[in-house]
């Protein structure tokens, strides 16, 4: 499986003179003087010149913090042009020069720089002509980056205290322009041919093995890796440092290797046997060979995302790959497998078919997050990772209800607007439409076209109909639906009803005209039942939330339809394309569920009596409909509550059953609903209603909370659902969870840390401790031990629970600082932080005074500034901090001004604000009818 390798023509004399760059750059700097005008006004690169291939130099200074670089491009021409325009970032570029064929003299060219379209041009002296090919050849130099993008600089310290320094990438989607001048853009695939130069002490990693290391001197090795596969820019990477890996082969042959810090290469086992099996399961599903001999996992120190598929060298936060059997909880390994899960489906989905633009980012990141369920249920069947499913629907929900939401494809050009792309609706909402098009085509017919797409694009880049195209003609193979190719190449179901008989009763599936209603509209359908005898009457309009919702007349979905009533739990099946319609039923049922295990992304309301009808089944015997149709019926009533067409009342009779819930995703699912709630009116002085409220939603769970045991037994959905309920009762105050976690707490004190708490209720024990200014002191000293690595979250979301302004201020500077907290976590902690009643306020004000240096860490429509905005925010629910939220943001400049997180989060509290004017009365009227 060694990647095929090409011979090209030689990179050219220019790498061979990267040690003495240094010396160029004065007066360089001079001869790339802005003399000449920039040459192209657009955010997209001129077509006229394309790469085919990159030789790269790259030499860090983990000393110095810089680093040097000659890049040789082979390009070729399209059109006559006397300048070449490409990306380039805080380079400072020394030199550049055009070769025009091998042998020919170098043709040194001006280089003139646009820094707000972050390119560069190059001026030729003689226009470069069309048909031929051409190598640009470009020294420069540059800092290793501050943040967490481009060529940037990591530590960690060893378990004796010593400060080490690493330098690691983070392209995506528009840095490797700060590594490199290139071609920027996912359409510009080229092969790649990179050599590094590092310390004796270093190693080095990149894309593809190493093929030989060079000796320059006895402080200095040269390392060349093997040519990689033609690909995108934003999919290269390296990183320089004394990681230490373990390694095994894949049943295909390909050389799996985990690296981590030196002291933390005994927690890399159980990601190395996941990626193992993961990587042999996508190459038999999609019956296409990973095409690269080696896949590396990285564990880096300071990463701002969860992890990064870098085709070959997949990068990932400590927290997101490292697992240690003794101390990480049962969530932690579920994490950890679905992340792995996620970034190896990008090999094939992303890597080797790459979408055109980063309008169509979902189908890179919708895909690898569906593939996540795909993949893990079928690698680690224990983990039954089919329970957590619908939490990512419910949660895209949450933002595509929004007036400000997007469609899944939406145009975007500058980089702030890329990286905003990188949202729920992109990950969550692409996995949750791709999970509905299965159910509606069948497991079969769906991979097949998923093989076929992928068959057919290897290698090139594509747009949406391209995927949809790939499913319109295709046919099962295995199966018992009785599926026949028609002549007209197009698949049709036969007519007979059995349970498994498909949706379409003998006509054409056109996927592409269903998908496109998914895909370019925004939001999704609320559909309404109404049962009159044995009619079922339906209609389909857009879910949106807000007073001044503007009209969403013109919004038709092609919805799959699943329904199951009193009579039969045969699932019933029906496309509806219409904006009403009607279903007749063989005889008439006492209550009909759609959506069956919310397969489908939109929500039902049951008109007339028919909620009352689910309220009463719910109540009297739960399990006859699946815990996945419990867990959707409790969102969808809320979401109900939310555009006034239920009462508040009716949500809470539906949530009394859940006395009797012990599965996870509906228990879940209540908490999510009922707790913000509460949270709501706990900032508002409300004679007692919250107080109510608490005691409402701790009576409901706890039977369940007081049969858990505080140990580490059961299967993983029980043990994660063990976490949540002690988590929930220790933070409310729910006196037997608060004594028993304070009794552990002072064992755990007394030993000075060494005793071995059970995992799952770890974070719980330490929320209690952390109350206590004695308890949170010690936490804060445990937490600053390499050996409470693994449990560094936990204890940050302890830390953060207290009732102490001091200590929380202290948390977020030294978040912002990055020594003792690392900055990557800093806006988790704000967040935290901001839903504790006594932090709120600090949490509003840090992000006010410090909004420039976030913008400078993050970048501007990164999800860390989102989750930030949007997470400060979020239980705002007053005309006054509307007002201060309002005004905040329109003092900055346009551009922050215009961010999708920040519409997000005035429209938030403007629901907030009107929930509660609607509904604060109509809750302390049930919780008094009803309860206490």
């Amino acid at each position: 499986m060694a990647a095929r390798r090409r011979a090209g023509p030689s990179p050219g004399p220019f790498l061979a003179v990267a040690a003495g760059l240094v010396g160029l750059l004065s007066s360089a700097l001079a001869a790339g003087g802005a003399s000449a005008p920039f040459p192209w006004r657009e955010v997209r690169l001129p077509k006229d010149v394309v790469p085919l291939h990159y030789h790269l130099l790259i030499h860090p200074n983990l000393t110095t913090l810089t680093f040097a670089g000659t890049a040789a491009i082979e390009v070729t021409v399209s059109q006559r042009t006397s300048a070449v325009v490409l990306h380039s970032k805080r380079l400072r570029i020394a030199r550049a020069a055009v070769e025009p064929g091998h042998g020919h003299p170098l043709q040194e060219t001006q280089v003139v720089e646009h820094q707000a379209l972050e390119q560069v041009a190059l001026l030729t002296p003689e226009p470069l002509q069309a048909g031929h090919n051409y190598t640009l050849h470009i020294q420069y130099l540059a800092n290793l980056s501050e943040s967490f993008h481009g060529f940037y600089k990591s530590t960690y310290r060893t378990q004796e205290g010593e400060l080490r320094v690493l330098a690691a990438t983070q392209f995506e989607p528009t840095a490797a322009r700060m590594a490199f001048p290139c071609f920027d853009e996912p359409a510009f695939k080229a092969r790649f041919s990179i050599k590094i130069r590092r310390e004796p002490k270093h190693h080095a990693l990149s894309n593809m093995p190493i093929v030989k290391s060079v000796t320059i001197n006895p402080q200095l090795i040269e390392d060349h890796f093997d040519t990689t596969v033609k690909m995108s820019t934003y999919l290269v990477a390296f990183i320089v440092s004394d990681f230490k890996s373990i390694s095994k082969i894949t049943s295909h042959g390909v050389q799996i290797s985990v690296y981590t810090a030196p002291d933390k290469i005994d927690q890399a086992e159980y990601a190395l046997d996941a990626a193992v099996k993961l990587l042999d399961f996508y190459e038999d599903y999609f019956s296409i060979p990973y095409p690269l001999p080696k896949q590396d996992l990285a564990a880096l120190p300071d990463f701002q995302s969860g992890a990064m598929e870098n085709w070959g060298l997949t990068t990932y936060r400590e927290s997101a790959l490292l697992y240690d059997p003794e101390k990480s909880s049962a969530s932690s390994k579920l994490w950890i497998t679905m992340i792995i899960a996620h970034e190896l489906a990008h090999q094939w989905f992303g890597n080797l078919v790459t979408m055109e633009w980063w309008n169509d980012l979902w189908l890179n990141e919708g895909f690898a997050k569906f593939m996540e369920f795909v993949s893990v249920s079928v690698t680690h069947p224990e983990l039954r990772v089919e329970d957590y499913f619908l939490r990512r629907c419910f949660d895209a929900m949450a933002v595509d209800a929004l007036n400000s939401s997007h469609p899944i494809s939406t145009p975007v050009e500058d980089p702030a607007q890329i990286l905003e792309m990188f949202d729920e609706v992109s990950y969550q909402k692409g996995s949750c439409i791709l999970n509905m098009l299965r159910d509606y085509l069948t497991a079969d017919v769906f991979k097949a076209g998923l093989v076929q797409y992928l068959q057919k694009y290897s290698y090139q880049n594509t747009k949406n109909e391209d995927l949809w195209n790939s499913m319109t003609n295709i046919c099962p193979t295995v199966g018992n639906d009785k599926n026949e190719l028609q002549g007209d190449g197009f698949c049709r179901s036969s007519q007979q009803s059995s349970s498994s008989a498909h949706w379409t009763k003998g006509e054409i599936l056109d996927v592409k005209a269903m998908m496109d209603t998914w895909t370019l509209q925004t939001g999704f359908p609320l559909v309404t039942v109404t049962v009159r005898g044995k009619n079922v009457h339906l209609q389909q309009e857009r879910y949106l939330k807000g007073a001044d919702a503007p009209s969403s007349t013109g919004y038709l979905w092609q919805i799959p339809l699943t329904y199951i009533t009193s009579k039969s739990d045969t699932v019933q099946r029906f496309l509806m394309t219409t904006k009403a319609d009607v279903i007749i039923l063989p005889e008439e049922v006492e209550w009909i569920k759609f959506n069956v295990d919310m397969n489908g992304y939109y929500i039902v309301h049951y008109e007339d009596d028919g909620w009352d009808r689910l309220i009463n089944l719910l109540r009297e015997n739960h399990t006859a409909v699946s815990s996945n149709d419990r867990a959707s019926l409790i969102n969808n009533v809320f979401q109900l509550v939310s555009i006034n067409k239920l009462s508040i009342s009716k949500a809470f009779d539906l949530t009394s059953y859940l006395k009797h819930e012990s599965q996870i995703m509906p228990v879940l699912r209540g908490m999510s609903e009922l707790i913000p709630i509460y949270r709501l009116m706990e900032r508002r002085d409300m004679n007692g209603t919250e107080k109510q409220l608490k005691e409402y939603i701790i009576s409901l769970f706890k039977d369940l909370i007081d049969a858990q045991s505080w140990s580490d037994e059961g299967s993983v959905s029980e043990r994660y659902l063990r976490d949540s309920l002690l988590l929930f009762a220790c933070m409310h105050w729910y006196q037997p969870c608060v004594d028993k976690a304070t009794g552990y707490f002072a064992e755990w004190q007394k030993s000075n840390g060494t005793l071995s708490l059970p995992a799952d209720v770890k974070t719980a024990v330490y929320t209690i401790g952390a109350q206590t200014s004695e308890g949170w002191d010690f936490l804060l000293s445990k937490y600053r031990l390499p050996s409470f690595s693994v449990e560094r979250h936990n204890i940050e979301f302890a830390l953060s629970l207290t009732r102490s302004k001091d200590k929380l201020q202290w948390l977020m500077d030294q978040g912002l600082r990055g020594d003792i907290i690392r900055t990557q976590d800093l806006p988790y902690i704000i967040v935290f932080i901001s839903k504790n009643p006594s932090g709120y306020h600090l949490a509003w004000t840090f992000l006010k005074e410090n909004w420039e240096k976030f913008v400078e860490k993050f970048e501007l429509g990164s999800n860390s500034i989102a989750t930030i905005v949007t997470g400060v925010t979020s239980r705002y629910s007053t005309r006054s901090q509307l007002a201060q939220v309002k005004e905040f943001f329109s003092s900055l400049d346009e551009q922050s001004t215009r961010l999708r997180c920040v519409q997000q989060a005035i429209e938030t509290i403007e629901d907030n604000i009107q929930w509660m004017d609607r509904n604060l009365e109509k809750v302390k009227t049930w919780l008094q009818n009803n309860h206490l």
